[in-house]
């Protein structure tokens, strides 16, 4: 099962301005960003609670100011809808008017349909009773529509055309794990390519890395391109292998509870990453050279010895590596 809600919650976090821009821009050029903006994502659990309304996927309440010049802000609410629900109209309705009683202020609702049914295009709700007329009627975008649109995702700077493509990716090879592996890696270099900062391409890269997941054998097949990748652009922004070498060793470290057992975790995940890209690339490794790189204690050195250990044209060359690093700490 594919992960949706977390890596959009995340983008949308990092990426609000962009995502408006992107989907919505009548809103976005009504925003005063100059400003600043303010999540009120505990006040929305508050006003609509998920066990009430029956679950929801992603949703965001923004404070926003309006560029009219004057000392006005408003709210913005922004859902990301991933599956088909009958209610969902009537809870953005429910979404809308609750805020606007809780703050007394004008509210927006957007909605962004990211599910795999194309005739489901929900854009209002309402009901009549005895000629009295209520009506919500809000702005759609179907992510589905973008399929025909690969040209201008692939043209486009915005942040927000990653993440659609990534996206529509990982819908489209739910069942084809090496389509889904070639699509990822070169989304990740166009990450490069595009020309984005290296924050940029380090948040985009944890979203496609998360939303696109493949079994642990491409994986590892994936980090070494990436680490290979990087290495010949000389652009070392994001190394897959690495990130997940760090993250089982804080995970290790935090199930024993102390800072030295988290610095001793992350150094046992980063060993672990150099020793599986080596049995990747020969298949067979000195078990001597295992036991030199468990015997490292220093976590630079060991983040140095990840990447080295792509470039490696051998098992022996790595250990001229190990023998040459060796020298340098002792001096």
């Amino acid at each position: 099962m594919d992960e949706y809600d977390s890596p959009w919650k995340e983008a949308l976090e990092h990426y609000l301005p962009e995502c408006l821009t992107f989907f919505f821009p009548q809103a976005a050029a009504g925003i005063d960003w100059s400003r600043g903006y303010e999540f009120l994502d505990k006040e929305l659990q508050k006003i609509a609670p998920k066990a009430e309304l029956g679950g929801r996927t992603v949703d965001k309440l923004v404070k926003v100011w309006r560029n009219t010049g004057q000392e006005v802000w408003v709210l913005i609410h922004l859902e990301v809808q991933s599956q088909y629900k009958k209610v969902f109209p009537e809870r953005m309705y429910i979404y809308n008017y609750r805020s606007f009683d809780r703050y007394g202020r004008q509210v927006a609702s957007f909605a962004i349909l990211s599910d795999d049914r194309p005739g489901w295009r929900p854009d209002s709700y309402g009901y009549e009773l005895w000629g009295c007329r209520v009506r919500l009627d809000f702005p759609t975008v179907k992510l589905l529509d973008y399929r025909e649109r690969w040209e201008e995702l692939e043209n486009s700077r915005n942040p927000f055309a990653v993440v659609v493509t990534a996206h529509l990716h990982t819908q489209a090879t739910r069942k084809d794990p090496e389509e889904r592996f070639q699509l990822k890696l070169r989304l990740i270099r166009s990450l490069y390519e595009r020309g984005y900062s290296k924050r940029d391409v380090q948040l985009l890269f944890r979203f496609i890395d998360w939303l696109m997941a493949l079994p642990p054998e491409l994986e590892r097949q994936l980090e070494a391109r990436i680490i290979e990748y990087e290495e010949e652009s000389k652009m070392p922004y994001v190394t897959s292998i690495e990130r997940l070498g760090m993250e089982r060793g804080m995970q290790q470290g935090l199930q024993q509870g102390t800072r030295q057992g988290i610095r001793q975790g992350v150094q046992q995940g980063i060993r672990q990453g150099i020793i599986e890209v080596l049995q990747m690339r020969f298949e067979r490794i000195p078990s001597s050279l295992v036991e030199r790189v468990n015997a490292i204690g220093d976590t630079a050195v060991l983040t140095q010895l990840l990447r080295r250990s792509v470039t490696a044209k051998s098992p022996q060359e790595f250990e001229q590596m190990l023998a040459a690093q060796g020298e340098h700490m002792q001096h």
